[in-house]
């Protein structure tokens, strides 16, 4: 390990084997389902929760991993050699992992660790933590870390549809009323990242209209600068991704490759099966 440990949690949304080749440690957001708890993408998946909450009729709830789990992550990034540690995390205008994560800090002290609010999430707090780890690796400070990851930040957008309403009625984001007539009207809200939250942008009707207003957007974020990154998640709808690649390739100058992964539970279950969004980040 090198003497710079980057540790962020599972909602980053970066693929495990990714994280790794990295030297990315993820600290689980829990997922739990009434009295039963499981650790957000190593023990649990989109692919085992949404047929239980279509089963159920009910979302499970998300909880921050508790400042215990991520000392047991400090704790062993120093027992492996790191001599100081950089922890990123989602947004704490979205959850309460920012805070543990100081709490689990304030345990070692004199030890040097870093806890830093990504004010951002999914793969935008992912591609900062890797931003951070690729500092570390080249034996560069946590100062530089920072600041790297804060660059990758300023030049980050991100732009999904959501496919229903029908999960955001289940957590009371909206009443059960206004989801059904948005379903009649086949209402396809935007979302996108501002001010550290992930928030409406604006409604569109149909499937077809939202993912080419979606593109549009991205037209328009990236305003003609190269992106240098990008990546596009989905809620159990690999297929529907691929094809929402398609329509940002015929649109706009993209990397050959480009990143495909899933929002993990502990952000999809908020969104719902179905959604499909890009993350990109632009040249400076």
């Amino acid at each position: 390990m090198s003497r710079l440990a980057i540790i962020t949690d599972t909602d980053s949304s970066l693929p495990l084997d990714l994280a790794q080749k990295h030297g990315v440690v993820q600290v689980p957001i829990i997922i739990q389902f009434g009295e039963e708890s499981f650790k957000d993408v190593y023990e649990i998946n989109n692919e085992i929760v949404f047929p239980r909450i279509d089963r159920e009729g009910k979302l499970p709830t998300t909880a921050a991993p508790a400042p215990g789990q991520f000392a047991e992550a400090f704790r062993a990034a120093f027992d492996s050699g790191a001599q100081e540690i950089l922890c990123l995390n989602i947004s704490s205008e979205m959850s309460a992992t920012y805070a543990s994560a100081r709490q689990a800090a304030e345990m070692f002290p004199g030890r040097r660790i870093e806890v830093m609010d990504s004010r951002s999430l999914a793969l935008g707090q992912g591609w900062m933590a890797l931003a951070a780890a690729e500092v570390a690796a080249r034996g560069g400070s946590i100062e530089e870390a920072i600041a790297a990851a804060e660059d990758i930040r300023s030049r980050t957008y991100l732009f999904g549809a959501l496919a229903t309403l029908k999960y955001i009625a289940m957590s009371g984001r909206v009443s059960h009323l206004a989801a059904g007539m948005a379903g009649l009207l086949d209402i396809k809200p935007i979302l996108s990242l501002q001010n550290g939250k992930l928030s409406l942008l604006e409604k569109i009707r149909t499937q077809s209209k939202a993912w080419a207003r979606a593109v549009e957007l991205t037209v328009e974020a990236a305003a003609g600068r190269r992106i240098e990154k990008m990546a596009i998640l989905n809620v159990n709808c690999r297929e529907a991704a691929k094809q929402f690649e398609a329509q940002l390739r015929a649109a706009l100058p993209c990397p050959a490759d480009i990143l495909h992964a899933d929002m993990n539970p502990g952000l999809s279950c908020h969104t719902g099966a179905g959604m499909v969004a890009v993350v990109f980040v632009v040249e400076k």
